[in-house]
């Protein structure tokens, strides 16, 4: 069930609230927007009393049932867009952050020029991999801490944060000390474990869709961080895995409308993994603006015809400028920044 509360009410009355819920059987979850504190109230209404009696206690707006498997992620718990902080930036707001660095972090030099590169360009955030999932264990699986002190220069150097992939709960910790942003990949999006693990880092999570995923089921992944306390979820769009072999994956942009009907969650469009083709990722990024994504994850590369991984989905230094060129009129045209 979710409960709302009336704006304006003292922390006393938002405690009683609280503590009501659990005296019913319920488990609380509280997400406080601008003029709202909403609290997800966990638990199975067919045996637990309900909750409708709050509507009598002055502090309480509304009390209302969620017919949803996802309750948290839902915009029923949240009808207004959530915002997730970063070092002071807003995703989820009127501006449209970019994110974009190399798959990999191969060397210092690689990733400082690239990270100068692409935020002179316009990006906002560093991307780059430490920890590698790769399908052949004879390829490269990125150069892990040493990559991620990397990463952590580069922030020193450009001010911007960074975004890396967290592949397992025994880095959890590791990752966490370094990373601003931590991405769960297409292929753990169902790792229940460590979804659990990586929301209990408070830690801003940007969640990819599996690449044989249901919408359902990436919104239930996307539960399993807000129900462990973390409001600071992202969705990625990254391409499915259908019957067609032109491109690498298919970028399902639809998902992209879907989620912000279904979820107050910020939702970002990944066009480099969704296509694997650096030719078509500018006219991606395209429809992803038209279509509402919140962000945009590039990757970058000084010479992609060297890089260690994914070299064919790497935009040039150059090719990332004229992206950014590309995709501003289109931003102003959807009222955004």
């Amino acid at each position: 069930m979710i409960v709302v509360l009336k704006p304006n009410i003292t922390k006393s009355q938002e405690n009683a609230v609280l503590k009501e819920i659990r005296k019913l059987g319920y488990e609380p979850h509280i997400m406080r927007g601008v003029a709202r504190t909403v609290i997800g109230a966990i638990g199975d209404e067919r045996t637990h009393h309900t909750l409708e009696t709050l509507l009598s206690w002055p502090q309480v707006e509304a009390v209302m049932p969620v017919q949803k498997k996802y309750k948290l992620v839902s915009r029923e718990a949240h009808p207004s867009n959530s915002i997730v902080k970063v070092r002071g930036l807003e995703i989820g707001g009127k501006k449209i952050h970019i994110m974009a660095g190399p798959c990999s972090v191969e060397s210092e030099k690689q990733l400082i020029n690239t990270a100068f590169a692409v935020k002179k360009a316009g990006a906002t955030i560093l991307r780059g991999g430490a920890f590698k999932p790769r399908t052949s264990p004879y390829d490269f699986q990125g150069l892990g801490e040493k990559g991620l002190k990397l990463l952590a220069r580069a922030r020193e150097e450009t001010g911007m944060p960074i975004i890396t992939e967290l592949l397992s709960e025994a880095h959890v910790d590791i990752v966490a000390e370094y990373a601003d942003i931590l991405q769960i990949g297409t292929r753990n999006a169902q790792n229940f474990q460590l979804l659990i693990a990586s929301a209990k880092t408070g830690k801003p999570i940007l969640l990819k869709r599996g690449f044989a995923m249901r919408i359902e089921e990436w919104l239930l992944a996307g539960e399993y961080i807000l129900s462990n306390n973390n409001p600071n979820l992202m969705f990625c769009e990254r391409g499915i895995r259908t019957f067609e072999t032109y491109t690498r994956n298919t970028l399902d942009l639809s998902a992209v409308p879907i989620v912000k009907q279904e979820s107050h969650c910020p939702i970002v469009v990944d066009p480099s993994q969704g296509s694997g083709r650096a030719d078509l990722v500018i006219a991606l990024c395209r429809g992803a603006i038209a279509v509402g994504a919140d962000a945009l994850l590039i990757e970058v590369h000084p010479n992609p015809t060297e890089a260690w991984s994914d070299g064919g989905q790497q935009l040039t230094p150059e090719g990332f400028t004229r992206l950014m060129h590309e995709i501003s009129p289109i931003i102003k045209a959807v009222g955004r920044e």
